[in-house]
């Protein structure tokens, strides 16, 4: 597992190879990763928007950004956490993903960005 912590965020990422997934080429291979975003701040926020840099082992990068994460912009209370899990195919068997979100603070309408840790998607038979 991967984990960060910024603005008091803590964010964790779960990976998994889906090596049954079919998929339209060039793609080969997909992997979902699961987040989970815990507030340990005092203040309630919104995550409005998300940034992903996409780096494939083929040599293909991607940048993805928009609103919300999987149709939805949460509402995450103080103490509370928020997990999703979405998905990513690549051309190459190995991978890796960073970024960061958003976040709205609902009690100032200030906006503050939460890192995303760096994490490799790696099937495990490519770590032999």
């Amino acid at each position: 597992m991967k984990e960060s912590n910024t603005n008091k965020y803590i964010i964790s990422v779960e990976t998994t190879y889906m090596a049954d997934y079919e998929l339209q080429l060039p793609y080969k291979y997909f992997f979902t990763y699961e987040i989970t975003i815990q507030n340990l701040s005092d203040q309630t926020g919104q995550l409005v928007s998300r940034y992903w840099e996409i780096k494939d082992g083929s040599g293909i990068n991607e940048v993805v950004n928009g609103l919300g994460v999987v149709g939805q912009q949460p509402i995450i209370e103080p103490g509370d956490s928020f997990t999703y899990t979405s998905g990513c195919p690549l051309i190459s068997a190995i991978g890796k993903m960073e970024g960061y979100y958003i976040f709205l603070n609902l009690a100032d309408n200030s906006t503050f960005k939460v890192q995303i840790p760096p994490f490799e998607l790696i099937p495990n038979f490519a770590l032999n």
